[in-house]
């Protein structure tokens, strides 16, 4: 677990551990997400766009027709029921 100190301004650290998790870097912009329940979440704004490459495609995946798309989607729709 990470624990950080609030100074008397109402600033923190980010805890190094927290920062390399979510590939923060100085001068990121980071997004506060409160949960009813008061758990908080934070989320980096800034991703850069090279982050992104490959999170989709895997070369050893077939590619899937839409037509399996959608007929998978009917299945778990008739699951739900």
């Amino acid at each position: 677990m990470s624990i950080a100190t609030i100074t008397s301004k109402g600033q923190t650290t980010i805890p190094k551990e927290i920062r390399e998790k979510l590939n923060l870097r100085p001068g990121d912009r980071i997004h506060f997400i409160i949960e009813p329940d008061g758990k908080v979440y934070i989320q980096p704004v800034n991703i850069q766009v090279e982050e992104l490459s490959g999170i989709l495609h895997k070369a050893e995946r077939k590619a899937v027709s839409i037509e399996e798309m959608n007929e998978a989607i009917e299945q778990c729709a008739g699951n739900l029921s």
